[in-house]
């Protein structure tokens, strides 16, 4: 890296674009709360969505292996023991089954991308062999779902051959089980699909958004289709476990995307610097904020455990 070249393009960074980029990302998960909102049983109402989205991602920028994404299913998991509601219908359970069907729906976004952007750009190879490894893993994941929302009693019959034996752990088990399929009620409802739809459009746009304003905030005056690279290398780089705030594998991935269109690598670089920073910072004061409101600690939130009488 020439940092002569990085510290120029730092001193003429257009703060005001930063700014834009910087409030597009708080609003992304906003819209992801909203979808959220729709993956959960018809009339359930879920408390606490949008702390919880916020909560959570504090938590990853905070702490290593997407702790985070515990947190959140605690945080809703929580709100719901509080206002009384049988663990049997709403609960841990229930929460983590819309998160395994929202982070199936994710990475196949980012494989969708990644086919798009195959036909227009140059994509590494390497990443297309990690794209196809993520469809792989995606299709077996959604074929599960799917076997659990189409025939939930064929199912249920198979948890209860497997743990027959076992007549304790059959019970809890099986509570656990009916427990988290009626999470997955909220894929199954038609009303659910068109704002599931529109809501995953809208909170995919935004970062999109975010990643091409912080390029004209950085004097790279690329096209639209630059802010897709960014996200989709970095929703890549960052769908495994990984550093606390990605730290390291964002600005790579970020890096690569740019160097594609041209972009020097220092350029590059103090890109991703502040495009993370701009990401990073405002939702992790925002998710503090949520989390003082919610009069937790840290530490109780990343235990991240099932309520009493949820426990297996």
């Amino acid at each position: 890296m020439d940092l002569a070249e990085l510290g120029r393009q730092l001193r003429a960074t257009h703060w005001g674009w930063v700014l834009v980029s910087a409030a597009l990302g708080p609003a992304s998960l906003w819209a992801r709360a909203r979808r959220w909102y729709y993956l959960f049983p018809p009339r359930s109402n879920p408390p606490g969505i949008l702390p919880a989205i916020m909560i959570g991602y504090m938590t990853n920028n905070v702490l290593p292996l997407r702790a985070g994404e515990f947190v959140r299913v605690y945080v809703v998991a929580r709100r719901w023991s509080r206002a009384g509601a049988p663990g049997r219908v709403h609960g841990f359970w229930t929460t983590l089954a819309t998160l395994v069907v929202e982070r199936v729906l994710d990475s196949l976004v980012i494989v969708l991308i990644l086919a798009a952007l195959i036909f227009l750009i140059p994509v590494p190879r390497f990443l297309e062999l990690a794209a196809l490894v993520m469809l792989a893993i995606d299709l077996v994941g959604i074929a599960g779902l799917v076997a659990l929302v189409v025939a939930p009693a064929g199912a249920t019959r198979l948890v209860e051959r497997l743990t027959a034996r076992w007549p304790a752990v059959h019970r809890r088990v099986l509570r656990i089980f009916e427990t988290f399929v009626h999470g997955l009620d909220g894929i199954r409802a038609a009303a659910h699909l068109g704002p599931l739809l529109v809501w995953t459009v809208v909170m995919w746009v935004l970062p999109a958004a975010a990643a091409w304003t912080m390029l004209l905030a950085m004097g790279l005056h690329l096209p639209f289709l630059a802010g897709w690279t960014v996200l989709a290398f970095v929703g890549l780089g960052v769908s495994i476990p990984s550093a606390p705030g990605f730290i390291g594998v964002f600005h790579a991935a970020a890096a690569l995307a740019l160097g594609i269109f041209g972009v020097s690598q220092s350029a590059a670089v103090g890109y991703a610097l502040v495009f993370h920073a701009a990401q990073i910072l405002p939702v992790t004061l925002i998710g503090w904020l949520y989390l003082l409101r919610e009069h937790m600690s840290l530490g109780e939130a990343t235990r991240a455990r099932p309520p009493a009488g949820e426990t297996a």
